[in-house]
């Protein structure tokens, strides 16, 4: 299934260039009080909601998907992991170039492992992009992610599919400087999701994705999930020896060579394969100049 939030938090499944308006699965949902959990309810209840929405697809209308408005797939997570040069060529352009590194070490994942992104900065493909210190540059990364679908801890690379409730489009968006990473890629819009969540039946092999990025119809990026350094099933392994993942943790797997500036007025679009394809629209953040 191709599953995705849209307008006013509805749920739709993607058919095509249609959206079936499913939302009445939600009212499975359990009802939480204070404190909330640290998972999204959706994810943790993904096989449940799917029946319900089987149940209801007879009657489900249907609305063009050009007539809606998307969202981040998954609303709240507890975690955004993502993982830092996973792509030899990347690490190779980092360190070649100053604008990227600011004089700061670039080591490989092996060394440096993942880092986190704050969950503000989350948002889908049609709020777009606010840059930020528009004094800076402000990159553009694409990369495949992984929703995690159940809690795990400890999770052995070869039992990491069973963690996983689908795959999303991600860009990852970066305001080059001197801080820390997760600093400078946590300012609010800089972490785009969407358009949907594919669930991994639709993907099929996630060490085998093709996917690219363009700007304003140039191509910047292009690469395939089998030149990770780390793999799907070793980030899992790795990111869950430190962290308990929940459903609806994010974890972006990484970005390929090109890595690039963008300005307001840009259009930035995101394609992988299987998965989908995102289209971004770049703006100026509130206070700064156009």
């Amino acid at each position: 299934m191709l599953l995705c939030r849209f307008d006013a938090d509805r749920l739709g499944l993607v058919e095509g260039d249609r959206v079936r308006d499913v939302t009445p699965a939600l009212g499975i949902l359990p009802a939480h009080t204070y404190p909330l959990p640290r998972f999204d309810p959706l994810i943790a209840n993904l096989d449940a909601v799917m029946r319900c929405i089987r149940d209801l697809l007879p009657g489900a209308p249907s609305v063009p998907l050009a007539d809606v408005s998307l969202l981040s797939p998954v609303a709240n997570p507890g975690k955004i992991i993502a993982a830092p040069v996973n792509y030899l060529k990347h690490l190779d352009e980092a360190r070649n170039d100053a604008q990227i590194h600011h004089r700061n070490q670039v080591g490989e994942i092996q060394r440096v492992g993942v880092f986190l992104k704050a969950t503000s900065s989350l948002v889908g493909q049609d709020e777009g992009v606010a840059v930020k210190h528009a004094d800076r540059r402000n990159d553009h990364e694409a990369e495949v992610v992984v929703v995690i679908g159940k809690r795990g801890r400890d999770i052995p690379a070869a039992r990491a599919g069973e963690y996983i409730a689908g795959y999303c489009v991600g860009l990852d968006m970066t305001t080059r400087g001197p801080e820390e990473r997760s600093l400078r890629k946590s300012i609010d819009s800089y972490t785009v999701l969407g358009p949907w969540l594919a669930t991994p039946d639709e993907v099929g092999d996630p060490g085998n994705l093709g996917f690219w990025l363009t700007v304003n119809g140039q191509p910047r990026q292009r690469a395939n999930t089998r030149d990770l350094v780390l793999g799907i099933p070793q980030l899992i392994e790795l990111a869950s020896s430190f962290y308990t993942l929940h459903p609806g943790d994010l974890l972006f797997t990484g970005t390929p060579e090109g890595v690039g500036p963008v300005e307001p007025g840009d259009v930035i679009e995101v394609e992988v394969e299987r998965v989908g394809r995102m289209v971004v629209s770049v703006r100026s953040a509130a206070g700064e100049p156009a």
